[in-house]
């Protein structure tokens, strides 16, 4: 017997009652998204077990936002995937401990027809089947937005930090490994950007902790954590310092070596600018409704703040370069750049975004798996932090009270 789970609302698709109850974790075994008639997409999903779901759409860009409890995209090849001219990419993984999210980049505005979930009751499989038609701007925005629901919002990201030790006057550093669950970052070879981050975080950490230094993760899993979620952390956490970790790919030359990046409202050169919008647009294609983020009035107040923070973050940037000169021998040949990366906007906080090394070279790829390596790297990076603690100390009191 095969029973029926419809989905069908105005604004969001939620998962009707009876499919609330089924639970477990699903493994994907096939389907994608392929076009239909007349502009249409259908898009079929095979699952191992059946798994409370909902979907729904968000505009600027266009798209359409699946979330379950739970499954498991070990296999899924989301180029493979997508065989509809109206999906530009597709996006999926674990998004939070206990959920995975499903994200497909639509190519103009659409909104969902019909869906619902089928059960096979002898098998437990289950099929989840989704319409997506052509629709006008202003409709698709009427039938957009994220749902809330308490039975589904996954709880805010928290750092759990240790308290302050009034014994320990060293800065508090908080480590930003880069990507998490449905954003791997850059991918080569089976690496991703995110796995091998949060390892060299952890070696990072550990280095740090041995000098003295308190220091904590933004995550210490394979989760998805927001951009702004991350600088909110980092203020929870009561950071002195933050330190976010990347290594990137790029598609055409070659690149290899550190580099080291502060905030600026113009970057640098077109690289990094490129860089800074590839990071920034990963929370759109994780399914994050960004509308109403803009506040024009704060963000004057925290470009005030920002003159007096400036400075220390270009320092501490500085002394890094220096640090992993020393350490590892090699630097990216133009190793001092600005971008304005997001998660770099903590007003308060001298905040830096170092990329390790790159994915796309091969030299890079290696030693970012060899722990003799990450150590060295590391053991770099805790150098130009302590020559910029003493630095910093020494200008204290000459800054602006």
């Amino acid at each position: 017997m095969i029973r029926f789970f419809p989905c069908v609302a105005a604004l969001c698709l939620a998962t009707a009652g009876a499919a609330q109850d089924l639970g477990g974790r699903a493994r994907y075994e096939g389907g994608g998204i392929v076009d239909a008639r007349r502009g249409a997409a259908d898009l079929t999903l095979d699952l191992s077990q059946g798994v409370p779901w909902r979907a729904f759409t968000l505009v600027d860009p266009p798209r359409l936002v699946l979330d379950f409890r739970e499954v498991d995209w070990t296999g899924a090849d989301a180029a493979a995937m997508d065989g509809s001219e109206a999906v530009e990419r597709l996006n999926m993984g674990r998004y939070r401990r206990g959920w995975s999210r499903f994200v497909a980049l639509l190519a103009g505005p659409m909104t969902i027809t019909r869906a619902g979930m089928t059960v096979d009751d002898a098998t437990g499989r289950a099929v989840l089947g989704l319409r997506l038609a052509p629709a006008g701007a202003a409709e698709m925005a009427a039938q957009s937005g994220v749902p809330h629901d308490p039975r589904w919002d996954p709880p805010p990201a928290k750092l759990i930090a240790p308290p302050r030790s009034a014994a320990n006057p060293r800065p508090r550093i908080v480590l930003d490994p880069g990507h998490g669950g449905i954003d791997p970052g850059a991918e080569r070879d089976g690496h991703d950007e995110a796995d091998l981050m949060l390892t060299f975080a952890r070696d990072l950490r550990d280095v740090l902790r041995r000098a003295g230094f308190d220091v904590v993760l933004t995550r210490d899993s394979d989760d998805f954590v927001s951009l702004e979620g991350r600088v909110a952390l980092a203020h929870e956490a009561g950071a002195d310092l933050f330190v976010s970790l990347h290594a990137d790919a790029i598609e055409e030359g070659i690149a290899h070596g550190a580099t080291v990046y502060t905030l600026a409202p113009d970057a640098s050169d077109a690289a990094s600018e490129a860089l800074a919008e590839r990071h920034d647009r990963d929370d759109i294609l994780a399914g994050l409704d960004l509308s109403g983020a803009d506040d024009r009035v704060a963000d004057v107040l925290l470009d005030l703040a920002r003159l007096d923070n400036a400075p220390r973050s270009r320092a501490l940037a500085e002394h890094l370069v220096a640090g992993i000169r020393n350490a590892v021998g090699t630097v990216h040949k133009h190793p001092l750049r600005s971008a304005g990366f997001s998660v770099l906007k903590a007003a308060d906080i001298p905040s830096v975004l170092i990329e390790v090394g790159f994915l796309s070279t091969e030299a890079d790829l290696a030693h970012l798996q060899d722990p003799a390596w990450r150590a060295g790297m590391a053991a770099g990076i805790r150098d130009g932090i302590e020559a910029w603690e003493i630095e910093d100390g020494a200008l204290e009191r000459l800054r602006r009270q």
